[in-house]
Formats: structure tokens, C-alpha cells, sequence
């Protein structure tokens, strides 16, 4: 495709549930992976494999992407285009507001919550051909299954399917031919209201072929814990430290460690790499961190705390004597001291998340909490296996949260409910909410 214009479609428009309470005040496109938004990675692979112009469809909390997509547009020098889809109604009918902004013959699309490597995206790119992304699952139901004829083009996307006739699933990133247009126009509602892409690219592959390629590298990122994952993914090609902060004397730092500028390693801290600490971020005295644990920018990890295998996001501080265990902490919150992320359920079995109401399996024998961003512990606060707590949520001292917390609410103990209501039954003048 020499000589020609090459556009993407990046569909970020949607809220992104299966990633509450992260999503509570960011788009799923902003969520970090390692130091950079889900959103970085995405047009750096785009613009690096050779494409010129990037359109991105937006609704839910569409500033925040705006703003970043400016800034990414002069960073790359590449033209970045934001367009409203208003109300999400589907990819398919975002693909085909986002059309009206692309005037190639040939353009990409990508789902905005997956990852793929770069050199897989350069494939695409550089392919010149209807193409669909397909990759390999141990569990296809949740996906759109591919169904492919002997040619390797695509012959139908079956969607969840109870009994999947492959593990080959639709891994959200195409090369189409302009053609799809006409498709996309004849789309009608599916059962669960939308306008499905996938049904007008099994109808452009009728006419003309979708062919499917493998790629080398994907991952769904619909769920928090796929983030955690991909972070150890990508840090496991670590090979050297890149040390630019300050490690007192006293402090360990054990195979490759990335320590920004302006941050502090204060000494008897003990930091098993790989791991990341961002600019600005101040850890210990006496912490231990340990391996594919991220901190971001001004974060601060106190005296005697230890952090595995976790995300702890800008400006949030873990006080002393606290323990964070294959965790997601939002930004700016407080975890008071001696505050505990359980990570291990006793019979060992892997820990359930609650998605939409419906309670799934990680399939992660050790995983710990998410939080939402500005969340406060009190001291002694233990979380179990799997809670999630949503974003502002403050959790009353000495609690044990066996269960989800929403957001904007106070987390109370049992006990301390008890002790409020017999401390209202004596004095009048106490107005509790529980």
C-alpha cells in the first residue's frame, strides 16, 4: 500500500463495566498499562507500523480522550480526529459514524480495550487486503468464535456460543475495504440492541473474502485483572535496570528495576525487579517490593509495606505496615496503616470477581482488590479476595470487606453499626447513616 493514505478506526466510545471501579472516573482507554495509557499504546503502534491518520469514537467521559489524544497528536505528529458517537449503539454503529471521517480505500479498525503487539499491527498495515484478527482461547464462549473456510477466509462469527466449534476467537482488529460501508447501512438491531460490526464483515467477506490472520500476541482487556497480566507480559523482556531516581545506601535492587526521575528508594528497602517506580514516587523506609509491581508518578509506599505483583496509581499513598497483593489502587488514595489486600482464598481455589451483577472466575488462584480512584482506608482495613471498591468510597477502621462496596459510600463494620446505634439510643443528637 506505497504511496497511500493509511487511516484507523480506534472504537473507544464504550463505558467499559466488566472494569468498574476503574472506570468510575476514567475512560477504558486511560487506563494505565505499566506508565502509559491503554490510549498511548495504541497510537504508537498505529503511527510506528505506518499509519497517517487516526480517527477515535468516543461518548463515555469523551474530554478525558480528547484531551489525550491532542496531546498524543503532537507528541507523534500524526493527525488525530475525535468523533461523538452519542449514544454507544454498538461497534457496528460506531464504525460507521467514524466512516464519515475516513477517505482511504482501505482503513483499520481496533477495539480501544484489547492489546496487540506492534508487530502484528505492522502486519496489518502493511497487508493491502480485507483482513480479521484471530487468536487462540483455552475458554472461546465469551468471545465471537470463528467459523473459517479451507481458503482462510472467514465464513461466520458465531457470538458466545454455549458449545464453541473452535477456540479461535474475532480478536477486534481488521484491515476493511471501504466496501463495508454498504454493509453497515443494512444493519439492523441485534437482540441485545445493538448494530453489530462483526455481522456486516461476515457479509463483506461473502462478496470479497475477509481473510483471517493469527496474531502473535492479544489480550482482552475487559476485565482488571487482564491488566495485571499484561504488565507481567511486558515486563518479562526487561533485561537492564534504568536507574535515574535515588537509592540510598541500604537499599537492594535486584534484577532489571525502572526508577524515575525524582523518585526516592529509601534505605532497607528491598526491590525485586521487574518492576516499575514512576517519577516523583517515594518507597520505604524498609518496603519490600516485589516482582511486576507498577507505582506511578508521586505515589508513596511507606515504612514496612509490601507490594506484589500490583498497579498502585499516581499520588496514592500506602501507609506503613500495610500489604498490597495482586491489587489495583486508584489514583490519589489513602490506604491507612496496616491495611491488608487479601489475595488467597483458604481453600485455594481461584478468586470470583463480580461483573454485571454476575459472579466469574478469574482464574487466578491469587488476586487481591481493585479500588476506585480517591478511596480512604481506615487503620487495620482488610479487603478479601476479589472486592472491589468503588471510586470516593471510604472504609471505616478495623473493617473487613467481604463484599463489594459502591461507589461515593462509607464501608461500616457490624460492630461498629452496633456500637453507633446504642450510642444513638442515648444521645438523641446523633444522626448515624448506615
Amino acid at each position: 500500500m506505497s504511496g497511500l493514505i493509511m487511516e484507523a478506526l480506534l472504537l473507544a466510545a464504550g463505558y467499559g463495566r466488566g472494569l468498574e471501579p476503574l472506570t468510575h472516573t476514567r475512560s477504558k482507554v486511560l487506563i494505565p498499562v505499566i506508565n502509559k495509557t491503554l490510549l498511548d499504546h495504541h497510537l504508537e503502534n498505529l503511527v510506528n507500523a505506518g499509519v497517517d491518520r487516526v480517527v477515535i469514537v468516543v461518548s463515555y467521559l469523551k474530554e478525558q480522550v480528547e484531551e489525550r489524544a491532542r496531546l498524543l497528536s503532537n507528541k507523534l505528529s500524526c493527525e488525530v480526529k475525535v468523533v461523538d458517537q452519542g449514544k454507544p449503539l454498538g461497534t457496528g454503529d460506531a464504525v460507521r459514524r467514524g466512516l464519515e471521517e475516513i477517505s482511504s480505500e482501505y482503513f483499520m479498525v481496533v477495539y480501544g480495550d484489547i492489546y496487540v503487539s506492534y508487530e502484528d499491527v505492522k502486519g496489518f498495515v502493511k497487508a493491502g487486503r480485507n483482513l480479521l484478527g484471530a487468536y487462540e482461547v483455552s475458554d472461546p464462549r465469551k468471545y465471537g468464535v470463528l467459523v473459517i473456510n479451507e481458503d482462510f477466509t472467514l465464513r461466520d462469527i458465531i457470538e458466545k456460543p454455549e458449545k464453541a466449534p473452535s477456540n479461535l476467537i474475532n480478536a477486534g482488529i481488521y484491515l476493511l475495504s471501504s466496501k463495508v460501508r454498504k454493509y453497515l447501512d443494512e444493519l439492523e438491531l441485534s437482540p441485545r440492541g445493538e448494530y453489530e460490526l462483526t455481522e456486516a464483515v461476515v457479509k463483506l467477506s461473502r462478496e470479497e473474502g475477509v481473510h483471517v490472520v493469527k496474531l502473535n500476541y492479544w489480550k482482552d482487556l475487559g476485565r482488571p485483572w487482564n491488566i495485571l497480566e499484561l504488565n507481567k507480559d511486558l515486563m518479562s523482556s526487561w533485561r537492564d535496570s534504568v536507574i535515574k531516581g535515588k537509592v540510598e545506601s541500604g537499599a537492594t535492587i535486584k534484577n532489571p528495576v525502572y526508577v524515575d526521575e525524582g523518585a526516592e528508594i529509601l534505605s532497607g528497602t528491598y526491590v525485586v525487579g521487574p518492576a516499575y517506580i514512576g517519577r516523583d514516587v517515594v518507597v520505604g523506609p524498609n518496603s519490600y517490593v516485589r516482582p511486576y509491581t507498577v507505582i506511578l508518578d508521586q505515589a508513596k509506599v511507606g515504612f514496612n509495606v509490601e507490594v506484589k505483583e500490583s498497579l498502585v496509581m499516581n499520588k496514592t499513598h500506602v501507609s506503613h505496615h500495610a500489604y498490597v497483593g495482586d491489587s489495583i489502587i486508584g489514583e490519589e488514595c489513602n490506604l491507612g496503616a496496616g491495611t491488608i489486600t487479601a489475595n488467597l482464598r483458604f481453600d485455594e481455589k481461584p478468586v470470583s470477581y463480580v461483573v454485571k451483577k454476575v459472579r466469574e472466575s478469574t482464574n487466578r488462584v491469587k488476586f487481591g482488590a481493585v479500588f476506585g480512584d480517591h478511596v480512604k482506608t481506615g487503620v487495620d482495613v482488610s479487603t478479601m479476595p476479589g472486592v472491589k471498591v468503588g471510586a470516593y468510597s471510604w472504609i471505616y477502621p478495623g473493617a473487613v470487606v467481604t463484599r463489594d462496596v459502591p461507589p461515593c459510600s462509607i464501608y461500616v463494620s457490624e460492630e461498629d453499626i452496633r456500637e453507633l446505634r446504642d450510642e444513638c439510643r442515648v444521645d438523641k443528637r446523633l444522626w448515624v447513616s448506615y
